[in-house]
């Protein structure tokens, strides 16, 4: 009698696939678990009651002793860098992707020339081309982190920027550093002095093969509104009634384009800017002539938030140091239940028709 074997070379149909299985099965529930570990530790799986098992069981202590060198780390996955198959959603190109929010100590120089070691908030980001997966964000601090022990200025910065450009291979980039940069400052007539903390934010962007150096303050001051000085006298003259104007504390946010070659703007200089416009900056150090100083000071400057938006943008155009700049202000009413706000821009740098639906809230100062 003639035995035809089965063509080896034949496609398994699901029966074949059933039958193979059988045995496989029939096998591993005999076999030990090293026989099954040897054969093939996925076989475990195939197991009725262990389909979720993960056989052999994983290594559970953390490996001190484990060298992740470059042989490794060759091997290591990297979905960012991959193609752009990978891509979800459009693919269309990203103007900005990065990292908000590292925190570091940075030292900066100040016009007496004295030094400051002050905590940082450093946000940086990239463009990133319309056929690229992503970028590898940990680089952008790693070439932060090559310069972050120098003393810091817009030059430093731009290396900083010069290297994670290079590293992530992006044509445009913004980086900013956020920080509370101290000033003391005497009371009006007590002799006392304290410091003054101001919002201050660098930020050094390239666009389209140019770049521009910005710097954004936050100066507080109260602000005492005109038409109710005027209503509190009317009420002292006409009636002999005591009255009191309200006044509030405000904020201006004043953001200004540092031109090519105008010299250093010191912060300090930008904060006496501010002092000039409006003179009434919130107290540090406050006793009774002090807050007296304050309250006539307030009296001999009243102000509506379109004055204060026109001061400031007065000072700032005297300075041939400030290119393009904007003014928002906001007057935290005492009397009203919303604030009064202004914005004035002057050149294309900050000209834009939408506002973020924020930006008025991110001025609220709470002390």
């Amino acid at each position: 009698m003639n035995i035809h074997s089965r063509d080896v070379n034949e496609t398994p149909d699901r029966s074949d696939a059933e039958q193979a299985l059988a045995v496989l099965r029939r096998w591993a529930g005999e076999a030990s678990e090293t026989e099954v570990a040897q054969l093939d530790p996925a076989i475990a799986r195939l197991l009725p009651g262990q389909e979720l098992q993960n056989y052999p069981d994983l290594k559970r202590q953390y490996p001190d002793d484990f060298d992740a060198n470059e042989s490794y780390r060759a091997t290591l996955p990297d979905l960012q860098n991959g193609p752009s198959s990978l891509i979800r959603g459009a693919k269309e190109q990203i103007q900005h992707v990065g990292i908000s929010n590292f925190r570091l100590p940075i030292r900066f120089h100040t016009r007496d020339n004295g030094d400051l070691t002050l905590e940082t908030s450093v946000t940086g980001t990239v463009s990133l081309d319309a056929e690229k997966k992503g970028i590898n964000m940990s680089r952008i601090m790693r070439s932060f982190y090559k310069h972050a022990e120098k003393v810091f200025s817009f030059d430093v910065m731009e290396a900083a920027l010069e290297d994670y450009l290079s590293d992530l291979e992006s044509g445009d980039a913004r980086l900013q550093m956020r920080f509370s940069f101290p000033v003391k400052v005497e009371s009006l007539r007590s002799g006392l002095s304290g410091y003054q903390y101001y919002d201050v934010a660098l930020e050094l962007v390239q666009m389209a093969g140019q770049r521009h150096r910005i710097v954004h303050l936050d100066y507080v001051y109260s602000s005492t509104c005109p038409c109710s000085l005027e209503l509190s006298e009317h009420a002292r003259q006409a009636r002999g009634q005591l009255a009191t104007p309200h006044s509030q504390r405000s904020v201006a946010r004043i953001s200004v384009q540092m031109e090519q070659d105008g010299g250093c703007l010191w912060f300090e200089d930008l904060i006496d800017h501010c002092r000039r416009a409006v003179p009434t900056e919130t107290q540090v150090m406050v006793k009774r002539e002090d807050e007296q100083a304050f309250a006539e000071l307030n009296a001999a400057n009243p102000i509506f938030v379109e004055d204060a938006a026109r001061l400031f943008c007065e000072a700032l155009q005297s300075d041939a140091r400030v290119g393009d700049f904007r003014v928002v202000a906001s007057h935290q009413e005492s009397l009203h239940s919303h604030d009064a706000v202004s914005v004035l821009t002057q050149g294309t740098m900050f000209a834009a028709p939408s506002l973020d639906p924020q930006l008025f809230s991110t001025l609220i100062h709470r002390g």
